[in-house]
């Protein structure tokens, strides 16, 4: 990662981190993506490789989908009793979102590396290894990997490889630069399969995906350049859909051509609500859930709010309403 604030960022600080713990408690985010799972288990066969006794945790499953990956199955949602003496945080922006596996009265003593890619984190570690021009978290992992001079092999080249394609929809994100399709290809040249990952990644659903996704789009609201939808649980009941997902709704609402900024509502069991945004390029939907709590990158975000589908509506649209205002007034007078 060459850019200008390279330097500054605790390079050295994380790699004594990680060679002076012996049993950490490796961390990722609940309702884990591409990029939460690839960098889980990278990062566990990077610590494997130093000789260290990582134990992988989060919160919620591994989604079916991402069962390719190797040593998923040694995901836990519930971490064991032990002498831990390190906890790793990945690709969580904040530390509410690591979840229930962050018992706060057992851990908060120990230190904390946070490695994440997202704008909003909002430097909880200890140390914090958080790279914004970084396209996935698995992108910083790689880059450990090599200063390290840890072997690429086939299933660390796949878990690395997995969020980097999957957190760049395939590469056709904004910031996928020459040295991000350097890596995939030396990911690639070192045994990763591209067809898998993208297959099982991000095009394979199951016909459940498809008939959630076929409510949630009857349910589209817009209003100019906004667009936004909802998913109750009663809808995923009906559907038969086992995901925790919204089934790519979200994704779908923002490719329409003359939307903006999107927003999918979803229900989920604990009496919360769970929204993803999205922004057309140009866009930015990161401060709308920045001030909710939440976080992500300007072009895709979302946080967890208490309460109804309708509490959140009324919460939520209004801020993004302004936003989306306050951005094309922006753009106008660039003009």
């Amino acid at each position: 990662m060459k850019t200008s604030k390279t330097t500054s960022l605790p390079w050295n600080e994380a790699l004594r981190a990680l060679q002076q713990g012996r049993s950490p408690l490796v961390i990722t985010h609940r309702s884990p993506d591409g990029d939460a799972v690839g960098s889980l288990l990278a990062m566990g066969l990077l610590l494997k490789a130093l000789g260290r006794r990582p134990t992988l945790a989060c919160q919620d499953p591994v989604p079916t989908r991402f069962h390719y990956l190797p040593h998923h199955q040694e995901v836990v949602s519930e971490v064991p009793e032990g002498s831990f003496d390190l906890v790793i945080s990945l690709d969580c922006s904040d530390r509410e979102r690591m979840g229930q596996v962050y018992d706060a009265d057992r851990l908060a003593s120990l230190p904390l590396l946070n490695i994440d890619h997202h704008v909003t984190n909002l430097n909880f570690g200890t140390v914090n290894l958080v790279v914004p021009t970084a396209a996935s978290t698995t992108q910083i992992i790689y880059e450990l990997v090599q200063r390290l001079s840890v072997p690429l092999d086939v299933p660390l080249a796949t878990c690395l490889l997995t969020g980097l394609v999957t957190d760049t929809l395939a590469f056709r994100t904004a910031n996928v630069t020459p040295q991000v399709m350097e890596i995939a290809l030396r990911l690639i040249r070192a045994g990763a399969s591209l067809y898998t990952i993208v297959q099982r990644g991000l095009v394979e659903q199951p016909l459940s995906a498809l008939r959630l996704l076929a409510v949630g789009l009857s349910r589209m609201q817009v209003e100019g350049h906004l667009a936004w939808s909802e998913v109750r649980l009663a809808d995923r009941e009906a559907t038969g859909y086992q995901g925790d997902s919204d089934a790519g709704l979200v994704g779908r609402l923002i490719s329409a051509e003359e939307i903006r900024i999107a927003a999918v509502f979803k229900e989920v069991k604990d009496g919360r609500v769970e929204i993803s945004m999205r922004a057309a390029p140009g866009y930015d939907v990161s401060g709308v859930a920045l001030r909710l709590g939440g976080g992500g990158h300007p072009a895709a975000a979302g946080c967890t709010l208490n309460g109804s589908l309708e509490a959140a509506k009324a919460r939520v649209l209004p801020l993004l309403r302004a936003a989306l205002a306050e951005q094309e007034d922006g753009r106008h007078s660039e003009h």
